[in-house]
């Protein structure tokens, strides 16, 4: 196809958009009168449309000295383009996808109770650019403890470990940043109370010692509950979690429990079902409670639903022992927890092994060995004659 000079300067290539995509329109006279679009495959951006209009004069230039190629093929090749850019995804978005992948194998109870606490941490950041891991390292130290700074540390370096082989990140900007947080030794001194402390807490709940005369609920409602803390040595989410399904004539399976933070039904700490044998005191105290039907809760609240273990604490357990400290009838104030180690320690110096111990509680015996190391070496030392 000829073309006189004239035309050629007259001829112009235009620029449009369709479908948010930069496409040129060339003129009909160089195809007979018929309109033709050739699409760029480019984003209408600022950045495209420079790198389209440098194409076009290319295109005019072709035109003018008769280089014009009308099979297009010249023009498609994408020299310009730009780039894709890789999605930078902020610290909320990398957080959210870990915490889907995580989910189908983690409990749901700890994606209710730790990874969204994390979340809310994340939200609360004065950025969620992970780029600037220090200064949220920094931001979660003066906002939060030590060592919750540095826990919440770890797990944003777990995440990032993930994104990383996922494609999601290029490197992990949080790497090490937790190791040079210190934090403080707790003290691993475990108290307990004596058996005449035992018996003057499972009375005061019995006698209703320090209801008050408008409570709700007697505090004698709860001594059952109490009284098998003692008994068995079970974690108290354990305790309420129980059915009479899992009581038989002659042992309690621990195979469930229901923190009271979740509220969610879910196995044990330690993901293993125990039996615990019954003794002449447990089987008293079942009877008091009076044998249900199987899915029948042991332990209820005035709903019917499993005792809060937290609200029990602070509202009937701690009331009654801090005014039972104040008479000095026992000597210090413990959490209901602390009914477990009370257990294991008088266990210990029954002198029933580690191992048993271990076995009874749903415990290891390393674990045992760790935090009662003192009443263990006592009961080792052997006589010399």
């Amino acid at each position: 196809m000829t073309i006189q000079n004239s035309q050629r300067i007259t001829m112009k290539v235009g620029i449009e958009v369709s479908k948010g995509y930069l496409r040129l329109r060339f003129p009909r006279a160089l195809f007979n009168g018929n309109q033709k679009y050739l699409s760029l495959n480019l984003v209408d951006t600022p950045e495209n449309r420079v790198a389209t209009e440098i194409k076009v004069r290319q295109i005019e230039l072709d035109i003018l000295a008769g280089y014009f190629d009308h099979t297009l093929a010249k023009y498609k090749a994408d020299h310009t383009a730009t780039p894709k850019k890789q999605k930078v995804y902020s610290l909320l978005e990398l957080w959210e996808k870990y915490t889907q992948f995580r989910s189908g194998q983690v409990q749901e109870s700890t994606l209710v109770r730790d990874y969204s606490l994390i979340e809310k941490r994340i939200k609360a950041l004065p950025t969620t650019d992970a780029n600037q891991a220090v200064l949220i390292r920094n931001h979660l130290l003066s906002t939060y403890s030590a060592e919750t700074a540095k826990r919440t540390l770890k797990q944003l370096n777990a995440c990032c470990n993930w994104a990383v082989p996922c494609k999601l990140i290029e490197s992990n900007p949080f790497k090490d940043l937790a190791k040079g947080i210190k934090t403080k030794r707790k003290d691993s001194t475990i108290l307990t109370f004596n058996r005449e402390e035992i018996s003057i807490i499972v009375d005061a709940f019995i006698s209703n010692k320090y209801c008050p005369k408008y409570s709700p609920l007697p505090h004698s409602y709860y001594a059952n509950y109490v009284r098998l803390l003692f008994l068995s040595g079970c974690r108290p989410e354990e305790a309420v979690a129980l059915k009479w399904k899992h009581i038989t004539k002659t042992h309690i399976t621990f195979a469930e429990a229901v923190p009271s933070d979740v509220r969610i039904r879910k196995d044990t700490k330690t993901h293993q079902i125990r039996l615990f044998q019954i003794n002449n005191q447990l089987r008293e105290l079942l009877n008091d409670i009076g044998y249900g039907e199987a899915d029948k809760l042991l332990f209820c609240n005035r709903n019917g639903r499993e005792l809060n273990t937290h609200n029990f604490l602070n509202r009937v357990w701690k009331p009654i022992l801090t005014k039972l400290v104040n008479d000095a009838l026992i000597r210090y104030y413990l959490p209901q927890y602390n009914c477990r180690h009370t257990f294991i320690t008088l266990c210990l110096e029954a002198g029933i092994s580690v191992k048993q111990v271990a076995d009874m509680v749903g415990n290891s015996p390393e674990v045992i060995y760790k935090h009662y190391s003192g009443i263990i070496k006592q009961l080792e030392v052997p006589e010399i004659f």
